[in-house]
């Protein structure tokens, strides 16, 4: 898989605790990579980052990246060739809540991680992760392209405009006329088993059907382009491997395809076929801010610059979720599972003739 440019690479995970860096630093363990992380704490319990083992399996540090001495002293320490940006704030509610911190973590720690690249010479090329909400919403049916305006209603999607902006500035400051390469990516609402954060559709169900309650939803017709968290880790891992001077400065969206924008509705209707007893109680009352009502990306330009594109289907991704946290709840070995499961994902990807996995060899 993607030509083996892992194997043996140094790579730094920056969120490596959290839901998808924990999904993209087992993967990069299964390519050879030798995988360090950094980030502030494992942010809840249960989490994906503890279910894996993972502090036994990589080289993993505690630091806020709003301390850029520290940062760079772990740079220096790991001396990466490949970094992968994830850490955040990821929640909108809580940008609500604690706005400054949110706008410190997402732009301030985002500034910090590209002055710590910049003076370290051993990296080669860094994927900048931020949001598909980055994007100035106006509803409109069709799907964000790379070029529209940058934008947020909240501090937590102002939080990743700003940081796309602040990428775009060292890029052409710094990394233009280097051999550094860099790039910024934006997805969609991701799903997936390992997922436990607050506020959040798939844990809010998991967490009240274990327990044999009703889940709460404010927004049940809000459309979202869900996909499943291996989705956009391809498309991160596919531009490092093809990260070169052509493609470096740019931005791309990684998203699902047209059939996969459902609604919250839509979704936990899907979801709840698994699980005994689900119930679901529409309460808009609890909305405590405006929530966007629609969201589309347009990824024609990683179809077209990289080739990469979706491979699961609504149903498939919901099922990949699904089956993931009834195995928790009944105390598989969710190692093997988690890794059965991206195995599983490149099966189906080699069979739909993914670029990035077309040439492997997959039992």
């Amino acid at each position: 898989m993607f030509n083996q440019y892992f194997k043996d690479k140094r790579v730094l995970v920056i969120g490596h605790t959290g839901f998808k860096g924990a999904w993209l630093s087992e993967w990069l363990l299964m390519l050879g990579a030798n995988v360090s992380g950094i980030s502030l704490d494992v942010p809840t319990t249960p989490s994906l980052f503890d279910t894996l083992h993972l502090s036994d399996r990589l080289n993993d540090h505690r630091c806020d990246i709003r301390d850029l001495n520290a940062l760079r002293a772990l740079f220096v320490k790991e001396a990466p060739q490949i970094v992968f940006h994830l850490a955040a704030q990821p929640i909108v509610s809580q940008g609500h809540a604690d706005p400054k911190t949110t706008f410190d973590t997402n732009l301030g720690g985002t500034i910090n991680v590209m002055e710590a690249i910049r003076v370290t010479p051993t990296i080669e090329s860094a994927i900048m992760i931020t949001s598909d909400k980055c994007y100035h919403n106006v509803e409109w049916p069709y799907g964000y392209r790379e070029n529209d305006r940058l934008g947020g209603k909240d501090p937590y999607s102002a939080s990743k405009a700003c940081a796309e902006l602040a990428i775009h500035a060292y890029y052409e400051s710094f990394f233009k006329n280097s051999n550094q390469c860099i790039a910024s990516v934006r997805a969609g609402n991701v799903i997936g088993g390992g997922d436990w954060a607050d506020n959040r559709i798939v844990p809010d169900c998991i967490r009240a059907w274990s327990h044999h309650n009703p889940v709460t939803i404010r927004a049940p017709n809000a459309t979202r382009p869900w996909q499943h968290v291996l989705e956009p880790l391809s498309g991160y891992l596919l531009l490092a491997s093809k990260l070169d001077g052509l493609l470096s400065g740019q931005a791309y969206n990684f998203g699902p395809d047209a059939s996969v924008n459902a609604s919250v509705n839509t979704l936990i209707h899907e979801l709840a076929v698994d699980w005994d007893n689900a119930a679901i109680d529409v309460n808009p009352s609890t909305m405590q801010y405006a929530e966007a009502g629609l969201l589309k990306l347009s990824c024609d330009k990683a179809l077209n610059d990289i080739h990469w594109q979706p491979t699961l289907n609504l149903k498939d991704t919901i099922h990949y979720t699904s089956k993931w946290y009834l195995g928790h709840k009944n105390n598989m070995d969710m190692l093997a599972l988690t890794q059965d499961q991206i195995m599983s994902y490149c099966k189906q990807a080699n069979k739909k003739e993914q670029v990035w996995c077309t040439n492997a060899q997959i039992a």
